[in-house]
């Protein structure tokens, strides 16, 4: 799969729209929709390396998925509380709000 669709997907899975996401990522919204329309090949690496960063994936991680490679492991308990640490203080209030009501849903 084309790692522009991949991006694409994964913004959407994460309940993104691209102009959400850009401002979320401090991209311009044109960048980003350039980039999307365009392919990564096209985009800087820094720009590339924000969009990942942002989704929680490596540069590797897309270029396994474009591979079709599987998916994503689950993260580990300890990568998703590094996580929470080190973003927690930049969450927004909606991010917040639906962080604790998955973590609510936890059996």
């Amino acid at each position: 799969m084309e790692k522009a669709r991949i991006l694409e997907q994964l913004i959407k899975e994460q309940g993104y729209s691209l102009k959400a996401f850009a401002a979320k990522c401090d991209i311009p919204y044109t960048t980003l929709y350039g980039i999307m329309k365009n392919g990564v090949g096209r985009a800087s690496v820094d720009n590339v390396i924000q969009i990942c960063k942002t989704l929680c994936i490596t540069i590797e991680d897309l270029e396994s998925m474009a591979n079709g490679e599987p998916a994503i492991p689950e993260p580990s308990y300890e990568s998703v509380e590094q996580l929470l640490a080190r973003n927690g203080k930049v969450f927004s209030t909606e991010q917040k709000l639906r962080l604790i009501k998955l973590l609510s849903e936890i059996n």
